[in-house]
């Protein structure tokens, strides 16, 4: 993520997805032909509902809760990744409601040491790296891996994990080569692990599916967010509006190592972030994968 992600959207021109390919078709469920299930728990990134947190986040957390969320992924922002409340006051609140939270987005490039113990305290499971932004130069990114490996090694020290979520930049190549790829193969396995936005994967015309067969084991994390391409540009839209194929990604990606299976929308035409991630959640909880 980035600190203002509409307008992130908006600057980075109109991308093209052409709807030929094989990941993108209206998002569907099962049809019987084949064998697969429903997700056991889902959650919602809050930088979805931020405003609505911004207010007053225990009542925003609390209907999150009797929409079905299960899960949630915060961020820091202004009131921190726990919301103006300590980590454990934050950890009791949501173990009331039935809610874990299993990751966070977070700098870590400040007092991360700190992040990271007061994240492992009450059960995260993820301190993510929500953007680095694009980069003059491979040389760029092989630094950017280097500073991955340590904050990995930080988190595993702690016992939980780091990843890095990824946006467009990462796919558009540079210097002959394919920054994502960089990053994969130039991080240790063993310390940093990565999240899937599959918005911004099909945003610069790429395949999830191919991603995650490439890469198996790497993905532990995705942001479910649909695509709307109109005449006036590119947004994510209401789960099931778009037209990603979520049944078929998310099936691959449990195959291949996915773990947790986060919503996340940016842009409300004609909604309200609460109204859409009442439906997302009702949408994702018929999902077959």
């Amino acid at each position: 993520m980035i600190n203002n992600r509409r307008d992130f959207i908006k600057t980075v021109g109109l991308a093209s997805a052409a709807l030929s390919l094989p990941f993108v078709g209206k998002t569907n469920f099962l049809d019987g032909s084949a064998a697969g299930k429903k997700l056991d728990s889902f959650g919602l990134q809050l930088w979805t509902v931020k405003e609505d947190m911004a207010i007053n986040a225990k009542a925003t957390l609390a209907k999150l809760a009797k929409y079905g969320y299960k899960q949630i992924e915060s961020f820091e922002g202004n009131q921190g990744m726990f919301w103006g409340m300590k980590n454990t006051e934050f950890k009791k609140y949501m173990d009331g409601l039935g809610i874990k939270a299993v990751s966070s987005h977070c700098n870590f490039k400040d007092d991360f040491e700190r992040k990271a113990a007061e994240a492992a305290e009450i059960g995260i499971k993820y301190l993510v790296c929500g953007s680095v932004g694009s980069q003059k130069t491979i040389d760029d990114f092989k630094k950017i891996n280097d500073e991955f490996n340590k904050a990995g090694a930080i988190c595993k020290k702690n016992g939980i994990r780091f990843a890095y979520h990824n946006h467009d930049y990462s796919f558009q190549p540079l210097e002959g080569l394919v920054p994502q790829s960089v990053m994969m193969e130039g991080t240790d396995a063993s310390l940093v692990d990565f999240e899937m936005d599959i918005y911004w994967v099909v945003f610069a015309n790429e395949d999830p599916i191919k991603w995650l067969k490439k890469y198996p084991g790497r993905f532990r994390l995705c942001h479910i967010k649909d695509y709307l391409k109109t005449d006036a540009g590119t947004a994510s839209c209401d789960i099931g509006k778009g037209s990603i194929n979520f049944s078929a990604i998310l099936k691959e990606g449990r195959q291949q190592g996915l773990k947790y299976f986060i919503v996340e929308q940016e842009e409300f035409t004609g909604s309200t972030p609460l109204k859409s991630a009442a439906l997302n959640a009702a949408y994702i909880k018929k999902l077959v994968v």
